[in-house]
């Protein structure tokens, strides 16, 4: 016999398809599941007084149940907060790092859900049906619900429980496409949980980074262990663009056995640029299986509109190729300088010795020592378009520059932002903005994935406001775009909203009918932002175990 909740079925189709749903789920079952027992003495002792254990060790609702660092905190958070349960600043880090652990997500369960622990923009639009997505999306970012795993039972009473705190309807299709994809037991999750997970990060790695308006960074990260599943960090990168050095200190915890959560900072002037690379930031980063490699961000400002793209790899004796500072090169020029930065180059260089791929020669190496090459190349007028790989010997940079004959378009990036104004109580929020170059692609339509990106090009930056006429608002209201494409809003709040296009048109590349090319970006600039459940929530939870 299938049991209905009542808060589910008042008569309405969207209790009668969640019933349906259900009843799908159960009809697949043949006996209950397994659950995860709970075997960390301090979770028990805090968690069990409201989640009774069982003969199997499980701890009701909890043993059936995964999710990131973040989730954790975030339940952790609300049983202090709603239920009273009295924990220490260390207890809380205790108990965090061991559900992560023994109740987390596998790293390839984790890895497509990065975006959100990053605070990156994500298009979700492709995630799943709109049916699906909005009956979670509505209120917050549809990653989130992917990110819990749980058993069919479990999530038949998250569900109910949900609809009746906050009103909210999930369709039948919704239900049936979460329990089919986040369901509490997994091939990685089994896998992964089977295994035991030595860290051993400590020691020198090589780090590229980019920074959105300020270009690609390369240098080292010294890692040295802090205790258990934990690190102080070190590192010094430098701009591939003008030379200038970065150094910064953190430190970090690794849940899980791969879920990098730090902090790190530089030495930053008082009322610098906001935008400043020396800025506290909190890093999110993911450490890969055979932990050979790391990836993720360093963010920071009020709304995490700043942050660097990191990549990370361990430094050996091997020769090594980092980047080249040309993100591409045009068909048919001639004596085209590259700089490739890399680690333990020979002492011994020929133009033979170093490969661009199909069409591109190398003329002459220019100079030459440990950590970079300069070379002089020729790219013939029928060279292969699109990503060419770099090779020294073994060592390479994969899809480290691309080969083109035009410029299609130009893209603003971010192609969509929020920034907002600031009171007495919230800074404000910026964005900076880049003009991307692209090239079309085999199929012959622009806007499309097989279209090839050149990296950033020179523009000049302006804003159009939304409805502005004769009585519409001015760009005094708005704000202003500096030449560089860093958007600040105006001070002080008019206390108003505001739909802005962010321009950006080519100093150069031209159209066909030889018209500058030009892109634009749409901006939402508001008043603060209030959010009790959100960034703020979760960035007060942080410092428990930051």
């Amino acid at each position: 016999m299938i049991s209905i909740f009542p808060v589910l079925a008042r008569g309405r189709k969207g209790g009668l398809l969640t019933a349906i749903a259900f009843a799908t789920i159960a009809a697949g079952q043949s006996k209950p599941e397994e659950g995860i027992p709970v075997t960390d003495t301090l979770v028990k002792a805090k968690c069990a007084p409201c989640h009774p254990n069982d003969d199997q060790g499980n701890l009701r609702q909890i043993s059936w149940e995964r999710t990131t660092p973040e989730g954790w905190q975030e339940a952790l958070k609300r049983m202090v907060v709603s239920h009273g349960v009295n924990l220490t600043q260390p207890e809380a880090r205790s108990i965090v790092k061991y559900l992560s652990a023994s109740h987390g997500l596998a790293p390839e369960e984790a890895r497509p859900l990065m975006y959100d622990p990053e605070r990156r923009i994500h298009d979700e639009s492709d995630v799943a049906a709109d049916d699906v997505r909005n009956a979670c999306a509505r209120c917050h970012s549809f990653a989130r619900a992917l990110s819990w795993r749980r058993s069919a039972e479990d999530l038949k009473q998250f569900t109910s429980a949900h609809t009746a705190a906050y009103g909210t309807r999930g369709t039948g299709n919704a239900i049936a496409f979460l329990a089919k994809s986040t369901a509490l037991h997994s091939p990685e999750w089994d896998s992964w949980s089977a295994s035991a997970h030595k860290l051993s990060l400590a020691g020198r790695w090589l780090v590229t980074a980019s920074l959105q308006g300020r270009g690609r960074f390369y240098g080292e990260m010294q890692i040295e262990p802090a205790g258990e599943d934990e690190f102080n960090t070190t590192v010094h990168l430098t701009s591939v663009r003008d030379g200038s050095t970065i150094t910064r200190i953190g430190q970090t915890i690794v849940f899980g056995g791969y879920a990098w959560r730090g902090r790190s900072k530089g030495a930053a002037a008082p009322g610098s640029d906001p935008g400043d690379p020396m800025t506290e930031a909190r890093e999110v980063l993911w450490i890969a299986p055979d932990q050979s490699a790391i990836e993720g961000r360093w963010f920071w400002g009020q709304y995490q509109e700043f942050g660097f793209d990191v990549s990370m790899r361990r430094a050996s004796s091997d020769p090594t190729l980092l980047l080249s500072d040309r993100p591409s090169l045009k068909a048919g020029t001639q004596a085209n300088r590259v700089r490739l930065i890399g680690e333990n180059i020979p002492a011994q260089i020929q133009p033979a010795d170093l490969n661009f791929g199909a069409g591109v020669t190398v003329r002459r190496i220019v100079s030459h020592g440990p950590r970079e090459i300069v070379a002089e190349v020729d790219v013939a007028p029928d060279a292969e378009l699109g990503k060419h790989t770099i090779a020294l010997g073994r060592a390479a940079v994969p899809r480290g520059i691309a080969i083109y004959d035009r410029v299609d378009y130009i893209k603003v990036s971010p192609d969509s932002a929020l920034a907002a104004f600031s009171d007495s109580d919230h800074a404000k929020g910026y964005q900076q903005f880049e003009a991307i170059g692209y090239q079309r692609g085999s199929d012959g339509e622009i806007h499309t994935p097989d279209d090839l990106e050149l990296g950033p090009i020179d523009a000049t930056w302006a804003l159009e406001v939304f409805y502005r006429d004769g009585f519409g608002p001015s760009q005094d209201y708005v704000g202003t775009v500096s030449p560089a494409g860093f958007f600040a809003p105006a001070d002080p709040s008019p206390g108003n909203n505001f739909d802005v296009w962010v321009v950006a048109t080519a100093t150069i590349e031209k159209d066909g009918r030889g018209r500058a090319l030009s892109s634009k970006s749409y901006m939402v600039l508001t008043v603060p932002m209030y959010t009790l459940n959100g960034r703020r929530y979760v960035r007060d939870l942080d410092r428990w175990v930051d």
